[in-house]
């Protein structure tokens, strides 16, 4: 069974058990937040791409990993979470897109084990986001798991003008932290939340 620690990325380390992302005002630009308020990790989606790219820094502006779509112009696709000074591939975003039920699995980018899911809670709300004219002012609420199902914490977004979320990790024994935080940038962006 893999260990949390064989996702490592080289020069982070998010040891912390809650974050808040929040996205800029002007575009998607994202910044993590330990539970002091410190920044951890910034984000931000790279424009005009065919294939969408978000490259990540830690609190002194270095390189660390990108998420990468495999695909062009995709909402419902693979995006691959790459350590920037190792260029190994780590993990996959996966990414299952449906207008009742937002689900994402993070896989082992090298033989697509399932790591955990991050799943939106309640296909009422999703649809609501979905098809009310001001849905997108719902904040959207997810429920991380690990492959077995099992809970391991919640992405949960927060009224504001902004988008925020709060991502609680309850037990991230078997499951990597830096995906599930790079997850929520990747998550709000690709789908617009």
């Amino acid at each position: 069974m893999a260990t949390a620690s064989e996702y490592d990325i080289e020069g982070l380390a998010l040891t912390d058990d809650s974050y808040t992302v929040e996205q800029s005002l002007i575009r998607n630009k994202y910044k993590a937040m330990d539970s002091s308020g410190g920044v951890v990790l910034r984000g931000k989606q790279k424009l005009f791409k065919l294939k969408e790219k978000f490259p990540f820094v830690d609190d002194q502006g270095e390189d660390v990993f990108e998420v990468e779509a495999t695909g062009m112009l995709d909402v419902a696709g693979n995006y691959v979470l790459r350590d920037s000074r190792t260029d190994e591939d780590l993990v996959v975003l996966d990414n299952d897109f449906s207008i009742f039920q937002d689900t994402w699995t993070i896989r082992d980018a090298e033989d697509g084990h399932e790591l955990a899911r991050i799943d939106s809670r309640g296909a009422v709300v999703t649809l609501a986001r979905n098809l009310l004219p001001f849905g997108w002012l719902i904040p959207h609420k997810y429920e991380i798991t690990d492959a077995s199902g099992a809970h391991v914490g919640t992405i949960e977004g927060q009224i504001s003008f902004r988008d925020r979320y709060e991502i609680t990790i309850d037990d991230a024994s078997a499951v990597p932290k830096e995906p599930i935080v790079a997850a929520a940038m990747v998550i709000d962006a690709i789908q617009g939340n």
